[in-house]
């Protein structure tokens, strides 16, 4: 119980939530022009950048087509080898589950729309009732509408699924070895400053 409060109290001293009032980068600045204005050349196109003096991760606000909180990585300026190793992992991981969700929620979305249509179609009703609200169809009809889009997409999410497996599994092992390193160059110090 203590260890989660620990971890918890961690991850917040790590990582800022972004507000909305963030300040806003233009979408089309790139990563060069970023890094030349001052900013860091990975929040460039997200429409919001921590602050300069900022030595955390950030994470922003939900992405609209993935719905995924995407995350502006902190580099330090004495970034290892190693250490950028596992930055550029987990920035790998991120794109590929933005670009997963967004396909996915975006197939969602229409499919859903589709259904909808053609059974309100076949019941001989508009998409749009008397009133101007749209006309929605029941629980028991929309569950066979998941049911179909679950099993036709069944393939996708077990890739999705070893995908992520891997992508964690690297990130976790590249993250031992960090912690690793740091240790011994931690204990390396402490080793000489009792000798001194």
């Amino acid at each position: 119980m203590a260890a989660a409060r620990v971890l918890r109290a961690g991850a917040c001293c790590r990582r800022r939530l972004l507000s909305s009032s963030s300040s806003i980068s233009s979408a089309s600045s790139s990563g060069g022009r970023a890094a030349e204005r001052g900013e860091r050349p990975d929040s460039a196109g997200l429409g919001f950048r921590p602050p300069a003096h900022s030595h955390s991760d950030w994470i922003g606000p939900p992405d609209k087509h993935s719905n995924l909180r995407p995350i502006i990585f902190y580099v330090p300026p004495d970034e290892s080898a190693l250490e950028r190793r596992l930055r550029e992992a987990r920035q790998e991981a991120q794109a590929s589950n933005q670009r997963f969700w967004a396909r996915h929620n975006r197939a969602f979305r229409q499919e859903k729309e589709e259904f909808i249509y053609s059974r309100l179609k076949a019941k001989g009703l508009e998409l749009r009732d008397e009133s101007g609200q749209k006309a929605t169809l029941n629980a028991e009809e929309m569950a066979d509408f998941y049911k179909d889009f679950l099993s036709k997409n069944f393939k996708k999410h077990l890739q999705y699924n070893r995908d992520w497996y891997k992508h964690n599994f690297r990130i976790t092992f590249l993250m031992g070895q960090v912690a690793l390193v740091r240790a011994l160059r931690w204990l390396r110090r402490r080793k000489k400053n009792v000798q001194q």
